[in-house]
């Protein structure tokens, strides 16, 4: 008999283990215990599923760190077609339940830590029959301290969130939103307009992990703003975090220009290792983390259901 529960204390935080992979076992616990410790998950939120008194599949849920109610799916063991579509009924249950309306899910190819994501085939089968659809199909890219620092744009000149408050970012990003190639806003922009949209993703940086002083916007030589650099950290990682580029100073590098007035603002303050991602049809932000030294290490899908 199959039974979905919380997870036991003991159970935290290697979950499901999968014989003979020492590597992801270890590294998937570590990284639940990063979230767990970060505060982007809970023990009542680590879910498992249990057959003949053995874990045979477990599912997580992940909201950003200060908030009460889960966003997403941040760690999925299916075990088989059957488990993985009880996890994902009860997750949407739990979720539901805590106030979710909707609930995210990540997938990246090829497979890797911490997540060790196999069986794409399966995971993307077992999604889209519990409701989910995809609402990005993008790429992931990785800067490390061993690679070469990005060469810093003479061009602008920067201003941060500290001296200029919130509302100047939000008008510049609506600016952005006119044109925009990522799918995730274009659904925003749809859902709450081009200022809604813009003061919603706002409102999500402050709740990321920064300082004030790495949000900037970048200005040019007649001292007009032409560029948002908003870079962040994650419970396990640094990121580029939002990239925006005003209509009057597209076509001049300085998607770029962000990149890297971000990496460098990450470094300063101890990072070893940067990541970005975009939608894959954004041929000019792909090139921009390209330029910048950033190398396209994995490819992400991006899934939602309404709860």
């Amino acid at each position: 008999m199959l039974t979905i529960r919380t997870a036991h204390p003991d159970e935290l935080p290697a979950l499901t283990t999968s014989p003979e992979d020492d590597e992801r076992n270890a590294a998937t616990a570590a990284y639940l215990a990063g979230l767990l410790e970060s505060g982007c998950t809970r023990p009542e939120w680590c879910l498992v599923a249990e057959r003949d008194g053995r874990l045979i599949g477990n599912v997580v849920l992940w909201t950003i760190p200060g908030r009460t109610v889960p966003m997403d799916i941040v760690l999925l063991e299916p075990g088989d077609a059957a488990t993985g579509e009880a996890l994902l009924a009860y997750a949407a249950e739990q979720a539901r339940r805590l106030g979710a309306q909707t609930q995210g899910h990540v997938l990246d190819s090829p497979a890797q830590a911490p997540q060790f994501q196999r069986d794409p085939e399966l995971r993307e089968g077992l999604l889209a029959g519990a409701g989910f659809t995809v609402t990005r199909d993008g790429c992931r890219f990785l800067w490390t301290a061993s690679d070469p620092m990005p060469a810093q744009d003479e061009r602008l000149h920067w201003r941060t969130l500290a001296e200029l408050g919130e509302a100047p970012f939000v008008e510049l990003l609506a600016d952005t939103f006119t044109d925009t190639k990522d799918s995730i806003f274009q659904a925003e922009i749809a859902e709450h307009g081009l200022r809604g949209a813009a003061r919603r993703n706002v409102a999500d940086m402050l709740e990321m992990n920064h300082q004030p002083a790495w949000y900037e916007i970048g200005y040019d030589a007649a001292d007009t703003p032409v560029a948002i650099s908003m870079p962040a950290r994650t419970a396990t990682s640094a990121v580029i975090g939002l990239v925006a580029v005003a209509r009057i100073g597209r076509g001049q590098g300085y998607a770029t220009s962000v990149v890297a007035r971000g990496t460098r603002v990450l470094v300063d303050a101890g990072a070893e290792e940067i990541r970005g991602d975009c939608d894959a049809d954004n041929i000019g932000m792909s090139k921009a983390f390209q330029r910048a030294g950033y190398r396209n290490f994995a490819n992400r899908k991006m899934f939602t259901r309404p709860l």
